[in-house]
């Protein structure tokens, strides 16, 4: 049987509107009525390398980051990428055409003349945009099938990483860690059932360079 693509957003993902906007709108507020918020700003590009623990494939992404530091040792950011490949690269055969990712949260970490290492910790989602592809009739459905369908999971990136100021405005940025993916259940994987949702381990790292302001 062939499952159509499904180009939803479900309603996990919309819930971040509302508090992205309010962030922004009171970061806005705080930097046009404080005088020492300047230099506090961050907007840059990256690319994104991460490993599928689940599908045990590579993803190769490129995005945007913008963040404020209210304070020398804590960060706000958040970022917007999008994985434009085809997903998964290997034998089993892809069944997302591109997958769109947003993370925001904090990071934490004292600046030391050039360089300012930090830990992060940013909860999001990831959005597997799907496309048509064969499944066999069982239930529950191989969790690829489940995926194909269009469908927005639950993601949680931690780790650490280290910025590099090049001059008073310029940055370099390179970070690391451990994106946790919630994936949904019933659905047949590795072999085994999962009936509830569950948790999936994948590497990701990204390399970037931005503009203080």
């Amino acid at each position: 049987m062939v499952q159509n693509t499904n180009r939803r957003i479900d309603l996990h993902t919309l819930n971040f509107v509302p508090f992205v906007s309010f962030v922004v709108l009171y970061v806005f507020v705080l930097s046009t009525g404080t005088a020492d918020a300047q230099d506090r700003f961050e907007g840059g590009a990256q690319i994104i390398a991460a490993h599928s623990g689940e599908f045990d494939a590579n993803d190769i992404g490129i995005g945007g980051r913008f963040s404020w530091q209210p304070v020398d040792l804590v960060g706000a950011e958040a970022e917007m990428n999008v994985y434009p490949r085809r997903f998964p690269g290997n034998r089993s055969g892809p069944f997302s055409r591109s997958r769109i990712e947003g993370l925001f949260g904090v990071t934490v970490g004292p600046r030391l003349g050039s360089v300012r290492p930090f830990a992060k910790l940013r909860p999001g989602f990831v959005t597997f945009r799907g496309q048509p592809v064969a499944c066999i009739l069982i239930f529950p459905p191989p969790l690829s099938c489940v995926l194909a369908e269009g469908h927005t999971v639950f993601a949680l990136d931690i780790g650490g990483g280290i910025e590099l100021f090049a001059g008073p405005r310029m940055l370099i940025r390179v970070d690391a860690g451990d994106r946790l993916m919630k994936y949904p259940g019933p659905s047949f994987r590795d072999g085994r059932v999962a009936q509830d949702d569950f948790f999936s381990h994948d590497f990701r790292m990204s390399a970037g360079a931005g503009v203080r302001f």
